[in-house]
């Protein structure tokens, strides 16, 4: 699995937290698949993280990928959304390969029943230089964003700056979304 694990064992039991993003592309929505598209595959540098040991990777042209998150669907009333509003806390890694500067960029949308923006974090034009390979992560709390968020959209993607064939790009994983007490 790519991403946060469900945590059960959370001392607090209002604790949620959840992630869609799983191995390979299911589930995810390529709105940009350029160069040699998207792959998934085993990470090339170790994550801090042990059990992360896979990850995705983009390409010489611009790719990016969503999930819309239903949260209905998954349990959370719109009830608790509208007067709780548990905070919202996303996360993503990246990674620049060791020989080419690549560029990253997240878009995350709470979205009202109609799928309109409710609240928007995004961060465009990351750069990302070549020869660090280290894992570098974005995170972001939404919170006290009004009532009527019924969904999640969770956007990412980018590209290398060279122009080299292959998957060159950016590499994404340990994407997660969790909904805190």
């Amino acid at each position: 699995m790519i991403g946060c694990q469900i945590n059960t064992s959370h001392p607090n039991p209002h604790y949620f937290l959840f992630i869609y993003f799983v191995e390979g592309l299911n589930g995810w929505n390529i709105l940009k698949n350029g160069g040699d598209k998207w792959v998934a595959s085993e990470i090339r540098k170790p994550h801090a993280d042990e059990t992360i040991r896979t990850n995705f990777a983009t390409s010489y042209e611009m790719c990016t990928k969503s999930q819309l998150i239903d949260l209905k669907k998954e349990g959370y009333s719109p009830s608790l959304m509208d007067h709780v509003q548990p905070d919202i806390k996303i996360s993503d890694w990246y990674l620049a390969h060791v020989d080419c500067q690549s560029m990253y960029n997240i878009w995350v949308q709470l979205l009202n029943q109609k799928k309109e923006p409710v609240e928007i974090f995004s961060r465009e034009g990351i750069y990302c230089r070549g020869g660090r390979e280290k894992w570098d992560q974005i995170t972001h709390v939404f919170h006290k964003y009004g009532p009527g968020v019924r969904y999640i959209r969770f956007t990412h993607g980018g590209k290398d700056l060279k122009w080299w064939k292959g998957h060159f790009g950016i590499h994404i994983t340990g994407s997660c979304v969790e909904i805190l007490p």
